[in-house]
C-alpha cells in the first residue's frame, strides 16, 4: 500500500484493553518503568509494538509491519528517542514498513539469524537465544522459537513484577503460530512450553502478533488440548 501522508495523524489512547481495531487509534499501557504502545497495521491486522523506557524515552520497535506513514507518525506522536527496530520473523507482513521505516529513522535493525537472509534490510544486529537487548534502563530478553519459522523469536520485558511478552506469531490467544509440517509443530510447541509456560508465571502477558493480549495463565490450561490437535 503506498504512503499516504495526508491521512489524519495516528493517536494514542491511555484505555488500554489489548484489544484494537485495525487502522484505530493506538492504544498504550503505562508499567514499571517502561510504556507500550499498540497499533494494528495492515490487511492482516498485524500487530506493531513501542516498548519505551520511562526514565530515558531510549525506545524499541517490534515489527515495522505495514503502513509505514503511520508507524512512523507513531514513532513522532510517542515522544520515543527510537534505537531499534526488531523483526520478529522473516515473514513480509511484519516487515513490509522495514526498509521505509528505517530509512527514515536511520536506527539498526535486528532479527534472528536464521530468519535475516529474508529481510528486505539486513540486520545490523543477529540475534540469538538468551541475548539480551537494553534499551534506556530496560532489559529485555531474546527468546528463540523454532517452528512457524526457523528463527522466530519472542522477547520478554520483566517490568516491577510481571513479564510482558512480545510473541511474533509463535503464540497466540488459543495456539501456537502456523506450521509447515508435524515436526516444526512438535519443534514450536516444544519451546513454548519449555522457554515460555515453564518460565513465567501465569500473570505473564502476552502481545502476539496478531489479535488480541493473552496471559500465560489463561492459555496453560490447553497445552494439551493443543498438542493432540497437532496445530
Amino acid at each position: 500500500m503506498p504512503d499516504m501522508p495526508d491521512m489524519p495523524a495516528v493517536t494514542i489512547e491511555d484505555t488500554y484493553s489489548g484489544h484494537i481495531a485495525a487502522g484505530g487509534p493506538a492504544i498504550r499501557r503505562t508499567v514499571p518503568g517502561a510504556e507500550i504502545i499498540k497499533m494494528s497495521v495492515g490487511p492482516m491486522d498485524n500487530n506493531v509494538y513501542l516498548v519505551i523506557c520511562s526514565a530515558s524515552r531510549a525506545g524499541m520497535l517490534i515489527d515495522a509491519a505495514n503502513d509505514a506513514h503511520r508507524v512512523i507518525d507513531l514513532i513522532e506522536q510517542a515522544d520515543v528517542d527510537l534505537q531499534l527496530v526488531v523483526t520478529t520473523h522473516q515473514h513480509a507482513d511484519h516487515w513490509l514498513a522495514l526498509e521505509s521505516v528505517t530509512k527514515t529513522t536511520g536506527v539498526d535493525t535486528a532479527a534472528h539469524l536464521l530468519d535475516a537472509h529474508a529481510l528486505p534490510v539486513s540486520p545490523t544486529r543477529e540475534l540469538a537465544d538468551d541475548q539480551t537487548l537494553t534499551v534506556g534502563e530496560l532489559d529485555i530478553a531474546v527468546i528463540h522459537l523454532a517452528g512457524h519459522t526457523p528463527g522466530g523469536i519472542a522477547l520478554a520485558l520483566t517490568a516491577g513484577d510481571q513479564t510482558h511478552l512480545f510473541t511474533g506469531d509463535s503464540l497466540f490467544p488459543g495456539g501456537v503460530g502456523k506450521t509447515p509440517d508435524a515436526e516444526a509443530f512438535a519443534s514450536l510447541l516444544g519451546d513454548v512450553e519449555t522457554k515460555l509456560f515453564a518460565r513465567y508465571p501465569d500473570d505473564t502477558v502476552v502481545y502476539p502478533g496478531h489479535g488480541d493480549d493473552t496471559t500465560l495463565g489463561t492459555e496453560r490450561p490447553h497445552l494439551g488440548e493443543w498438542r493432540a490437535r497437532g496445530w
